[in-house]
């Protein structure tokens, strides 16, 4: 009798649950880690451009330096802050978008993972891939332009993180929304306004006032400004950068998170 129940035990078939919300976003995260690897010419150009732009316009006399400074002390800031847009918006978005154009989300559309931890394990992606373009364009300024970090590092990572939300969120939303062709164009465009309206290489107050006002409310230039002031001895507290980019990050996350499809 003990056996024949053993046996019926046995040949029981075991349920197949759902694995843990944590787990399958670290699995995923796993899998976004390994599809970045093998977009090795991405990911150069993405870690390339922005050590690219501080050689560039540290080379040149137009960059305003502080008595005893160097210009990487202005421009690094805004370099980190480009970086990131090109990691998260630029990078992430457009390859997102032809993963859907090519109907690799529409399988994992049938799978337990939802678009929430979908975005969730990619925005942790880009967060490691960010860890060693900070630490690329820190290396460059220090052995090249003698930079010395000051400031505020809390701040500063509290600022990186959240712009890597908000611009990887902003590259999703467009992934998910967008035909590919439309994201690849609407990334790029972004960036090249981000550049040019976010003040981290053309101070702000060189710009005309109406497109100066409208550039202060955007989430390139409240990124530029909270790293520029978390970066300088004796900088302010940036509350209302980092306020309004914390806005901006929730407002477009949860806009990519509602809007993004599968395919």
């Amino acid at each position: 009798m003990a056996t024949q129940t053993s046996l019926t035990t046995e040949s029981t078939p075991r349920q197949n649950t759902p694995a843990s919300a944590g787990r399958q976003i670290l699995k995923q995260t796993q899998f976004e880690l390994l599809l970045t690897s093998r977009r090795g010419e991405n990911v150069l150009v993405t870690l390339i451009i922005p050590v690219m732009l501080l050689i560039f316009f540290a080379s040149l006399n137009i960059i305003p330096v502080k008595q005893g400074g160097s210009a990487a002390t202005f421009l690094l800031p805004g370099i980190l802050a480009i970086a990131i847009m090109a990691a998260g918006m630029v990078n992430l978005g457009i390859a997102t978008a032809y993963e859907r154009y090519y109907g690799v989300l529409k399988r994992l559309g049938s799978s337990p993972l939802s678009r929430s931890r979908l975005i969730i394990a990619k925005i942790i992606s880009i967060l490691v891939l960010e860890v060693v373009q900070v630490a690329l364009l820190i290396g460059v300024a220090i052995a090249f332009y003698g930079w010395r970090p000051v400031g505020s590092l809390p701040l500063a990572l509290l600022a990186l993180a959240l712009g890597t939300v908000t611009f990887s969120a902003l590259g999703l939303a467009m992934a998910g929304a967008l035909r590919a062709e439309m994201t690849l164009a609407g990334a790029n465009a972004l960036f090249l306004v981000f550049i040019l309206l976010g003040g981290g290489i053309l101070p702000l107050e060189h710009l005309p006032a109406p497109i100066a006002a409208v550039a202060q409310l955007l989430p390139a230039s409240a990124l530029t400004q909270a790293l520029q002031q978390t970066m300088t001895a004796g900088g302010t507290l940036p509350v209302y950068p980092l306020v309004l980019l914390a806005v901006w990050a929730v407002v477009i996350l949860l806009v990519a998170m509602r809007t993004f499809k599968w395919e």
